[in-house]
């Protein structure tokens, strides 16, 4: 059978290649035809457009790239039609992905959505769109299908794949890694900007400015696969910082603490158990439209999910050196990691247990046998 998969972003990326490995398994014979990564592409199929040249964050940028946006859109429509696949797969990125599941549904193409819009975040209105225009959506967090149930729309909770791709990786030698990357006998601070050049720079020139006040913790950034080091170069300048490209998991599997831009690295940081200061900066513009129409009461996963702070988030104006530096001192007392330690555990068994990316493929494939 023919699969069609949209992923954006680097955490798309990896739950699609999961999500690909389980349906070769379903499906051995399975022709995947997809929007993604470089982790997808190693799995097999045919990468149609890598993720990072549609990378744009928040209201304002995306305006500005409008044209590049309806071109993608465009190609894309014009691309599934010539593959004609038997199902199309959606995996987040909503403002791409729904304009093009409602294009799929008026030409009769089976629609499969994995991992939710955050319309619980923001514009309820569109879950009628989602109702109208998805076959069946598989959601990740635990307090989704309780939203989706208030709206009359039946999903199927799988788990959150964090879970298993955390599980299945190999475990790391720290003295290794440290060696191999040149890291001195020093805690490690992990620092993760995001990977969009607007994230990382609005937030990792203040993250930096943490070093000199803390001279016995070894800081390391994350560097995002989709930006090359030269940009980062820009921001670090002389400063005495660890640099560690694509492979986030093992300097989090080693790190004592981190500060991290908001999105799916902040769960990751808790499924590692490591300590964590939440951070988000985009531009003004784009913060004042988004603070108008969003109704969370956090921005973290972890707090999000968990229904109360459990990690303390540093936005927009409240993100400077000054609060940093407090919040940063605050994870490393003993007592208070120990608290964060027992939350995490807690936010991990709601969480549900391993196999997400097999229970998502399992269905598809029997969904389309049946038919």
């Amino acid at each position: 059978m023919k699969y069609y998969i949209i992923a954006g972003e680097a955490s798309g990326d990896l739950h699609g290649a999961n999500l690909m490995k389980q349906l070769y398994k379903e499906d051995p014979k399975a022709e995947i035809r997809f929007w993604g990564g470089d982790l997808m592409k190693a799995v097999g199929g045919t990468l149609v457009t890598h993720y990072k040249e549609r990378a744009f964050m928040g209201f304002i940028e995306v305006l500005i790239n409008l044209s590049k946006v309806l071109g993608f859109i465009k190609f894309c429509k014009k691309d599934i039609a010539n593959f004609h696949p038997d199902t199309l797969i959606f995996i987040d990125n909503s403002g791409f992905n729904l304009r093009i599941a409602k294009w799929a549904k008026t030409h009769g193409f089976k629609t499969n959505y994995y991992i939710s819009p955050q319309v619980w975040a923001s514009r309820s209105s569109r879950v009628k769109d989602i109702k109208r225009d998805v076959d069946q959506l598989f959601v990740i967090l635990p307090f989704e299908k309780k939203f989706y149930q208030a709206h009359d729309y039946a999903v199927e909770f799988v788990g959150h794949p964090l879970i298993d791709a955390i599980a299945d990786r190999t475990q790391v030698d720290e003295a290794v890694f440290r060696e191999t990357h040149g890291l001195a006998n020093k805690p490690i601070i992990a620092l993760l900007p995001g990977s969009r050049k607007q994230e990382i720079s609005k937030m990792l020139s203040v993250m930096l400015s943490l070093i000199d006040d803390f001279e016995d913790y070894e800081f390391v950034i994350a560097g995002a696969p989709s930006q090359e080091f030269s940009y980062y170069k820009q921001i670090i300048g002389d400063r005495k910082v660890g640099f560690i490209n694509n492979n986030t998991y093992d300097l989090l599997s080693v790190s004592f603490a981190a500060l991290v831009g908001s999105g799916t690295a902040t769960l990751e940081a808790a499924l590692f158990k490591v300590p964590q200061v939440v951070c988000y900066k985009g531009s003004a513009i784009s913060y004042q439209i988004a603070k108008r129409i969003i109704t969370l009461k956090f921005i973290s996963l972890v707090n999000l999910i968990m229904d109360k702070q459990v990690v303390q988030e540093l936005i927009q104006n409240d993100f400077t050196k000054k609060n940093l530096k407090t919040a940063f001192l605050k994870i490393l007392d003993p007592a208070h990691r120990e608290a964060l330690f027992a939350a995490y555990y807690a936010l991990e068994i709601t969480l549900g247990g391993k196999g997400a990316s097999s229970k998502v493929a399992q269905q598809i494939v029997a969904d389309l046998k049946a038919t």
